[in-house]
């Protein structure tokens, strides 16, 4: 019953937010801390999966696993300089492969 409460908690404040402009939260520059930064992503993520009414598809944990992942990884990337560098080469790649099979 807590378990359901919590959820029923989340939902109803997540769909609270969606009416309100939420942009000042959900972006951040380098410069910020780690931890405003992974705030920031996460808020953008969760509030994507509200409007999408994806968010608690497959529940609350998971949702949360999916997210605070997504967004690690992200950072990971960022901190490393490979964020542009990783989307620039997979944008290469694909479009090669897609290139090399429309040619057979």
């Amino acid at each position: 019953m807590k378990k359901i409460m919590t959820i029923l908690a989340a939902t109803a404040a997540l769909a609270a937010c969606e009416n309100m402009d939420l942009s000042k939260y959900t972006t951040a520059s380098a410069n910020d801390s780690v931890k405003t930064r992974l705030r920031a992503c996460i808020l953008s993520e969760a509030t994507a999966k509200v409007q999408a009414g994806t968010l608690l598809a497959n529940g609350l944990s998971a949702a949360a696993d999916e997210i605070s992942t997504n967004c690690i990884k992200k950072l990971a990337l960022q901190s490393a300089g490979l964020d542009t560098e990783a989307n620039s080469t997979a944008t290469s790649i694909l479009s090669n492969l897609m290139n090399g099979n429309a040619a057979k």
